[in-house]
């Protein structure tokens, strides 16, 4: 790649400042200077702090830099107030500021710190943050990343902190010779749901789309940030900034929002020498803010890539049919709510029709609403024009207009728009006009259909269900999911099918008191039916259109699986419009429970024979899966939240709406449809979409490791120096330091041997390469000690991986660490 003009410093003057020693101490304190030939280093030798000139420049600018050839600036001092010569220094003034002085002695650009500090010193950290510290106390003074530059570093804090009151946003070079601040500016907006924002002139240029707590779902491809340590605070009292660390230290990369409003992710490749961009936005002519104007839709697919939203024509046809779609789209027709209410008493409410993979709009209002709620309370605010449910943000609404709306190809949100009735009455004609002109042949095959079926559903309720779901469902779902000829004709009729009322009085008419949690689908219920027996009910949300193909996957799964470790299915109810799955009621729920959240009885807590035995009990559970069951099942979303505790503490493992089957023959599958949940999949599963057996192990081993030392691996443990779990655990594992990894509430130090073991077995299922983890047989003869020699561990993925890099684009969509994601629809 060629190298941008401001990476290249091109005065002999630059190659003396490198030749030249810097100063003794490392630091810059009272009566000691750093001239112009000198420099301070960091102590990892990967910052430096010194003079420079950009390309056709003679004035003199003093910064940080990577210390790499040529050098490459990520924080400018004066920038607004170049020196004219190289007769420049800097030092400590008498009241304690970091100060540079031209060649008169005065002084062109200060830290401007008060009160005055006596004793103070400056020095360039292995962040790259140049700090003022107080001599006396150590205490931070000043520092570089309180007033960044246009560049973002690792630990980096962009946004507004209220403790220092401070905002801090990049802002871009005037020209890739002027550092002088430019055009655009990249800020977080600190609103309920937060967002990056590019700024041109005080005019909004690109926005990401709201934070939903691991990525901004306005970046289809950000699975790599989340990956890599990628972190928004927002503390509800006015504090919100963005940051991020990598896990791995040695390779070398940053964010930086050119001259030319483009903010990019560079990477340095070590084997070229040379900064690769390896993420940039805007990326599209789409991307561009507001680029069809108020109800306008932009799809870079499409040729003109503007269109207006359905039930909206152009505010003026002519202006649209040049190409200048700044003025957007009217509405076709008055809605419902803004009209006599007659039409209203008489039913003729408005709708929302539902549009899939969007870029919501900009000025979301979050509103404190579930997701069955999120829609009624849209409806009867008549000022709410669309709504959105997505999980880690909640309930979004939106008034007055919809802009920088924007159709993805994969990723994305579900946005239903607020239409009046007589738009649904249109969609109706026009599917009756459809109808009409269908072959007469066609006709009658389907009527021949619909006879048959219905005299089919007759004869048995599950039957009939069936039907119903496969007419309803993607008609490639088959096909997509490749389920083999024996399972289309698989009899099901051993489970029982539900009246709803049977089920609706086993819960207490699904009251809040009998919610049991939260499912990636919906809520799942505890209730008793009339005979004592105690369920559990799986509610599908009836505002979501994901889960019918789970549902139907799941239902055709499980029946066929019959293991101690595996949850049992009872049965299924599909009525008033209700999807609904039965299961065994398990009283000690989820272990996420036990690992994560609040179990505080002694009697509850899960000391490390606990834990093994349920270790050893997924890991039967899963053998049965891969190996021992009439079906080969690769699960697809393993993770403590789907395992479920009996009674007696014994394992079983749930969920199964991502489940496939795999043929006698079959090694491994391809999909573009991937599936799981963050921190649980496996690297070539998450950025290349192949699955197997080794895709499970992986996320087996994950959650071993989880088990083991009650952390969640997708949280940050800053403490530790590590950013995930897998990365503690490598930390440990090289350190020969096991014991820290553990639980810190198991006091079982005598079996630590027995603990190092595990930690050897979980390392090996998380290795980077398929091919080098154990399958599940070999992992519990491991565990059992029917294997005593085991292999030493590589290195675990994502702890080295350049995950930033252009390989690593994900197809998948965000979701929180207890949600499994899917890009078949946002939820």
């Amino acid at each position: 790649m060629k190298l941008s003009t401001r990476e290249i410093l091109l005065f002999p003057a630059v190659l003396v400042l490198f030749l030249s020693i810097s100063t003794a101490s490392g630091i810059i304190s009272t009566n000691k200077f750093l001239r112009d030939s000198e420099t301070l280093v960091s102590n990892d030798k990967r910052f430096i702090f010194g003079f420079f000139s950009p390309e056709n420049s003679t004035n003199r600018y003093v910064g940080v830099m990577f210390n790499v050839q040529p050098p490459t600036v990520v924080w400018v001092a004066n920038r607004e107030k170049p020196l004219q010569d190289s007769s420049g220094r800097v030092t400590i003034s008498d009241d304690g500021n970091l100060v540079i002085l031209n060649s008169q002695n005065k002084s062109i650009w200060s830290s401007n710190i008060s009160p005055a500090v006596r004793n103070s010193t400056a020095q360039i950290l292995d962040t790259g943050n140049l700090v003022l510290n107080d001599s006396f106390n150590g205490r931070v003074l000043w520092e570089s990343f309180r007033d960044p530059s246009d560049c973002f570093l690792q630990t980096m804090k962009i946004g507004v902190d209220v403790s220092t009151n401070t905002t801090n946003l990049l802002k871009s070079w005037k020209s890739p010779s002027d550092p002088s601040v430019g055009s655009f500016s990249a800020r977080i907006q600190p609103e309920t749901v937060p967002q990056i924002s590019i700024w041109k002139n005080g005019k909004p240029h690109w926005r990401s789309g709201p934070w939903n707590k691991q990525v901004f779902i306005g970046v289809p491809d950000m699975t790599s940030f989340y990956l890599n340590g990628f972190d928004l605070v927002n503390d509800n009292k006015g504090t919100v900034y963005l940051t991020y660390l990598y896990a791995n230290q040695v390779e070398l990369t940053f964010f930086t929002l050119n001259s030319t409003g483009f903010l990019q992710q560079k990477y340095m490749d070590p084997s070229k020498n040379d900064w690769e961009v390896t993420w940039e936005f805007p990326a599209t002519e789409c991307d561009f803010y507001g680029k069809c104007g108020p109800f306008g839709s932009c799809d870079p697919t499409n040729s003109p890539i503007c269109s207006c939203l359905e039930g909206f024509k152009p505010t003026s046809e002519e202006e649209w049919g040049k190409g200048n779609w700044t003025r957007g789209c009217n509405r076709k027709s008055t809605l419902e709510s803004e009209r006599n209410s007659s039409n209203l008493k008489q039913g003729k409410q408005d709708w929302f029709l539902k549009l899939q993979s969007m870029k919501v709009p900009d000025f979301a209002i979050w509103v404190p609403f579930v997701d069955e709620d999120c829609v009624n309370n849209c409806l009867r605010n008549t000022s709410c024009i669309a709504y959105s449910y997505y999980t880690g943000i909640g309930c979004m609404h939106w008034e007055g207009s919809l802009l920088d709306v924007q159709k993805f190809s994969m990723g994305g949100a579900d946005l239903f728009l607020r239409l009046s009735y007589s738009e649904r009455d249109q969609k109706r004609e026009y599917k009756v006009v459809i109808a009409i002109i269908v072959p007469v042949g066609s006709i009658i095959l389907a009527i021949f259909g619909y006879i048959s079926c219905k005299y089919v559903a007759k004869r048995r309720g599950w039957k009939r269900m069936s039907k119903i779901l496969l007419s309803e469902s993607s008609p490639n779902y088959y096909k997509e999911d490749k389920i083999t000829e024996d399972i289309n004709q698989a009899k099901l009729e051993e489970l029982l099918v539900y009246n709803f009322d049977i089920l609706a009085n086993a819960t207490e008419n699904f009251h809040l008191s009998s919610k049991l949690g939260q499912g990636g689908f919906g809520p799942v219920y505890k209730g008793k039916l009339p005979d004592g027996q105690e369920i559990a009910v799986k509610r599908l949300s009836q505002s979501s259109g994901q889960g019918l193909q789970e549902f139907m996957n799941e239902v055709v799964v499980i029946s066929k699986l019959q293991h101690r470790n595996l949850v049992r299915l009872f049965g299924c109810c599909i009525e008033r419009g209700e999807k609904m799955l039965v299961y065994e009621y398990m009283p000690k729920r989820s272990l996420d429970a036990y690992l994560f959240g609040s179990q505080q009885q002694e009697e509850e807590f899960l000391d490390w024979s606990k834990r093994v035995i349920i270790i050893e009990g997924i890991g039967r559970g899963l053998l049965y899966l891969h190996r021992d069951s009439r079906l080969r099942i690769i699960h697809r979303d393993l993770k403590a939240s789907n395992i479920l505790l009996d009674e007696y503490l014994n394992p079983k493992i749930s969920d199964f709406g991502m489940a496939r089957i795999f043929a006698g023959n079959q090694d491994q599958a391809n999909t573009s449809r991937v599936v799981g949940t963050y921190g649980y999949m496996a690297p070539e599963y998450a950025m290349e979409g192949r699955f197997s057996e080794k895709s499970d192990v992986y996320s087996f081993g994950v959650l071993l490791l989880e088990i083991i030392s009650g952390r969640r691996n997708t949280s940050f443990h800053q403490d530790d120096g590590a950013l995930s779990l897998l990365a503690l655990a490598w930390k440990c594992w090289i350190g020969n330091k096991i014991v820290e990894l553990v639980d810190p509430k198991i006091t079982d130090l005598h079996l630590e041997k027995e603990m190092v073991r595990c930690v050897q077995v979980g390392l090996l299922c998380v290795q980077e390469y398929a091919e080098d983890r154990p399958n599940v047989s070999t992992i519990l003869s491991m565990l059992t000690r029917e294997i005593d020699d085991l292999p030493s561990p590589k290195q675990p993925a994502f702890t080295t991986r350049p995950s930033f890099s252009k390989k690593c684009t994900s197809k998948s969509q965000g979701s929180i660490n207890n949600v499994t994601v899917t890009i078949m629809e946002g939820r």
